[in-house]
């Protein structure tokens, strides 16, 4: 490379990660060309797309389903106050705000729950994946996905002070279901149940990040899995579980996540809400806020419709989905949609 250009690479926003012997002149080249879609821009994934857009990625697209809440702003990094005043998608929100940070970065915002219906549209242009997700359904999804694909992705999970790091090269490492073959039983951990540490969930999402750079340097690394509590400061590295030959994911190409063949509502973490997944039928938010309007404080942006009656808080999508607060009962979340937005 001459010179000039290796100077005027030293002197850029990336000049001391460019120093980095890891990365170089090179490395940095190849994430400027690389796309990056973040699963989830919450807890882990608002720190991931602040970490990639500061690092100059090419490409970051980002996927959530869910908008602002005042109780998101003690670990999820991206957002203020105003944005939870005002109900924004975090996707959208959290677009704006990284177009501060780094203009030169390409951004896409999806507001919308990753589906078997909608992986190949929202993921098939990524190089690597990022987990920011909170439920083991979409885990699956994007496993069989990216299983299925060949794109590595990088598996995080933060509760309480605790989390849970694994990278997914497809047909190298072990992929998620020859770890968990089947989502894990009993009763788990949530955020609602045992809170969260901002620095846990920071912890988590830049031990991520930092094996997605790696790989797209060109790195290979091992699929080892690491815990860490930040509470008690311990941290452990598990070396990398081989390939299960029985896997029904890598093994034996069985994608059912990714077939369709799972769909159920599913709790949010840490917002004591259930999301209702009604593709099918798109609400015009229009007509739904008049006919809401002498039952409840309504709410509305171009982006979604907020109704609020005790106890509850729903917020209506234009695709038809709806995020029903104030239960964890499926059964509660669908009677109340079918109540208030028809059957």
């Amino acid at each position: 490379m001459p010179k000039e250009e290796q100077s005027r690479g030293l002197d850029s926003r990336y000049s001391r990660q460019i120093l980095f012997p890891g990365i170089g002149l090179a490395g940095q080249e190849r994430i400027r060309l690389a796309s990056v879609a973040i699963v989830g821009v919450g807890a882990l994934g608002s720190f991931q797309a602040m970490a990639m857009s500061r690092a100059g990625i090419g490409r970051l697209h980002l996927i959530d389903r869910d908008y602002v809440d005042l109780s998101n702003l003690h670990r999820q990094w991206l957002y203020e106050e105003e944005d939870a005043e005002s109900g924004v998608p975090k996707a959208i929100a959290a677009k704006k705000r990284l177009e501060r940070i780094n203009s030169e970065v390409q951004y896409t915002a999806e507001i919308s729950d990753l589906t078997s219906g909608n992986a190949q549209e929202l993921l098939d242009h990524a190089d690597l994946i990022l987990d920011g997700t909170d439920n083991f359904e979409t885990r699956y999804l994007i496993n069989d996905f990216a299983v299925s694909r060949r794109i590595p992705w990088i598996y995080g999970g933060a509760v309480a002070s605790t989390g849970i790091v694994m990278p997914v090269l497809p047909f190298e490492t072990a992929c998620l279901r020859c770890i968990y073959p089947t989502p894990p039983g009993g009763v788990q951990m949530t955020c609602d149940t045992a809170g969260i540490l901002a620095t846990a969930a920071s912890l988590i999402a830049s031990l991520q990040v930092s094996l997605a750079i790696r790989v797209l340097v060109g790195e290979r690394p091992a699929g080892d899995i690491m815990t860490a509590d930040v509470w008690t400061g311990k941290i452990r590295t598990v070396a990398a579980p081989g390939r299960d030959p029985d896997c029904p994911c890598c093994a034996a190409a069985n994608y059912e996540w990714l077939d369709g063949a799972h769909r159920a509502p599913v709790s949010l973490c840490g917002r004591n809400a259930v999301q209702i997944h009604e593709k099918h039928r798109p609400l015009d938010l229009v007509a739904l806020g008049r006919q809401l309007a002498p039952l409840g404080q309504v709410r509305a942006n171009e982006f979604a419709l907020r109704f609020f009656l005790e106890p509850y808080e729903m917020t209506f999508f234009p695709d038809g989905r709806a995020i029903i607060k104030g239960t964890t009962d499926p059964g509660v979340a669908r009677s109340l949609y079918a109540r208030y937005a028809g059957a």
